[in-house]
C-alpha cells in the first residue's frame, strides 16, 4: 500500500494539474498543529475505503474514526489507515453514536444513497462539517432539506463532485462563458459500463458481519436478498437511484456548470431495464433530455450493460455553440473545435482515467477536491461544490427518473426545480420513511 501511494504521488506530478491545482488554491497547505480536522468516515466497504486513505495523506488530516456497519469492512479499513499513519482509528458501527464524538470534525460519507441526505442533516445537527459524495439525496425533498441543515446550522457542505477542483476543467468552463465556442446552447453527456445481470435474489440470513437492520436507517424495511449487499442496492429504488445519479451526476453537473444554468423548467426521459431480466429495477438504458429557460439544453446518456464508447471515451461531455465545439472526455483534459470542426486548442493531461472502475474512475485526481474540503475548513479557501450547487446538479437526473417512472414529460419551476401540475410524480418528490426513523431540520 505505502509503494502503491508512492507510484501515485509520482504519477500525479507530472500532470498539469498539480501545479494548476497548487494555484488555483494559493499553495497546498503544508500543515500546522493548531489545525488539524479529525475525521469520520462512513461506509467503507469501497469508496469510503479510498476516502479514508487519500484523505489520511492529506496534511493535518487525522482519520478519528471509521464507521460501518459491516464489521468486516470496517476492521478492513481500520487496519489500512493504522498501516498508514501509524495511528488506529475508533471503529463505530451506529453514526449516531459517531456524531456525539466531541472532537470530530467532519464526517465523511460514502454510505448507500439513501443514508447521504439523512446523515448529512443529522451530521450537521451534531455540529459536524460534511463531505457527502455524489448524490447528495435520495430525493429531491432531501436535496433541500440538507441545504436548510447546513444553513441553520452554519456547516461546511461539499459534495463529491470532484471535477470541480480539476484545474483543466475549471479552465474549459470559464473558456466557456468567455464564449470561446461562442454561445454555448447545448450539451450532451454520457457514461456506458459492463455490468451483469444481478439474477433473482433468494432470501438468505443476514451475515453475521452486517446489521442490516441499521443499513437500512430511515428506508423503509424489505426483507435482505442474497444479490443486495455491497453494491447492488444501487438498482432498487427503495436505496439507490440508478446509473443516473450513480455516475450521471458527474457529467450533469459538467453540464450545468459549463451552461451557466441553474433549474430547468423541462426534463423527460426513455429507456427501461433492458439488458436482463431479473430484479434490477432502475434503467440500465437512459436518455434524459432537460430544457432551460435561458433557450439551452442537455442530455445524458446511460448504457449500464454495454460498454461500447462515444467520442472514444467511456464517459464524457460535448459542448455545442454557434461558433464551434468543445470536447471533454471525462477527466483532465479538452479540445475545442471551431465551426469548421478544425481543432484549434488541445489541453492535454496524462492522468489516466478509467470509466469502469467502480471506486474512482478519477483515483489519481480525486485528492485535490478532498484537499479543498479539508484547507476550506481550516479557512484557508472556500469549497468548490457547495451543497446547493450539489443539489441542483443532483435534481436533474432524479427529476429524469421520476419522468422516466412516471412516463411523461414533467413542466418544472425554473426557479427552484418543482414539478407543476403532476400530482403521480410530485409524491416521487419525497419519500416515506420507516416508523421510527424520523428526518427533520
Amino acid at each position: 500500500m505505502q509503494r502503491r501511494r508512492f507510484i501515485q504521488n509520482v504519477a500525479l506530478t507530472g500532470t498539469s494539474f498539480l501545479v494548476g491545482s497548487q494555484m488555483a488554491m494559493g499553495g497546498i497547505f503544508k500543515g500546522s498543529p493548531n489545525k488539524k480536522v479529525v475525521l469520520g468516515i462512513m461506509g467503507v466497504n469501497s469508496r469510503g475505503d479510498f476516502l479514508a486513505q487519500k484523505l489520511a495523506a492529506i496534511p493535518d488530516a487525522e482519520i478519528g474514526y471509521i464507521c460501518d456497519v459491516d464489521s468486516t469492512a470496517m476492521a478492513k479499513t481500520i487496519a489500512n489507515i493504522e498501516k498508514l499513519t501509524g495511528k488506529k482509528p475508533e471503529g463505530i458501527t451506529d453514526i449516531r453514536k459517531l456524531l456525539e464524538k466531541k472532537d470530530l470534525d467532519a464526517l465523511v460519507i460514502a454510505a448507500p444513497d439513501h443514508w447521504h441526505a439523512p446523515a448529512t442533516i443529522i451530521a450537521c445537527q451534531a455540529g459536524k462539517h460534511v463531505y457527502v459524495e455524489k448524490p447528495c439525496s435520495h430525493n429531491p425533498h432531501e436535496g433541500e432539506m440538507a441545504i436548510a441543515a447546513a444553513a441553520k446550522y452554519n456547516r461546511l457542505v461539499q459534495m463529491g463532485s470532484q471535477r470541480r477542483s480539476f484545474n483543466n476543467v475549471q479552465k474549459m468552463v470559464q473558456e466557456l462563458h468567455d464564449g470561446i465556442i461562442g454561445r454555448a446552447y447545448f450539451a450532451r453527456g454520457w457514461y456506458v459500463n459492463n455490468r451483469k445481470s444481478i439474477s433473482f435474489g433468494k432470501a438468505a440470513p443476514v451475515p453475521a458481519n452486517l446489521n442490516y437492520d441499521l443499513w437500512q436507517g430511515y428506508a423503509p424495511r424489505r426483507a435482505y436478498k442474497d444479490n443486495l449487499i455491497h453494491y447492488n442496492w444501487h438498482w432498487f429504488w427503495n436505496w439507490g437511484t440508478g446509473e443516473a445519479l450513480n455516475n450521471g451526476t458527474h457529467e450533469i453537473d459538467v453540464m450545468r456548470w459549463g451552461l451557466g444554468v441553474d433549474f430547468p423548467d423541462k426534463v423527460t426521459s426513455s429507456g427501461g431495464r433492458f439488458a436482463f431480466k431479473d430484479d434490477w429495477e432502475t434503467p440500465d438504458t437512459q436518455t434524459i433530455l432537460v430544457n432551460f429557460p435561458n433557450n439551452t439544453a442537455l442530455s445524458w446518456e446511460g448504457r449500464s450493460c454495454n460498454p461500447y464508447n462515444s467520442e472514444g471515451v467511456g464517459r464524457g461531455v460535448v459542448f455545442y455553440g454557434d461558433k464551434g465545439t468543445i470536447n471533454y472526455g471525462g477527466g483532465n483534459g479538452y479540445q475545442v473545435y471551431d465551426y469548421a470542426n478544425k481543432l484549434v486548442k488541445d489541453v492535454k493531461d496524462e492522468t489516466p482515467v478509467d470509466a469502469g472502475n467502480k471506486v474512482s474512475p478519477t483515483e489519481l485526481l480525486d485528492r485535490v477536491h478532498l484537499q479543498n474540503f479539508i484547507t476550506s475548513i481550516q479557512g484557508d479557501t472556500q469549497l468548490n461544490q457547495t451543497i446547493i450547487n450539489g443539489h441542483k446538479s443532483t435534481l436533474i437526473p432524479q427529476l429524469g427518473n421520476i419522468a422516466q417512472r412516471v412516463g411523461r414529460v414533467l413542466n418544472c419551476d425554473p426557479k427552484n426545480g418543482h414539478i407543476l401540475h403532476d400530482a403521480e410524480a410530485e409524491k416521487l418528490w419525497s419519500r416515506d420513511y420507516e416508523p421510527g426513523w424520523n428526518l427533520k431540520v
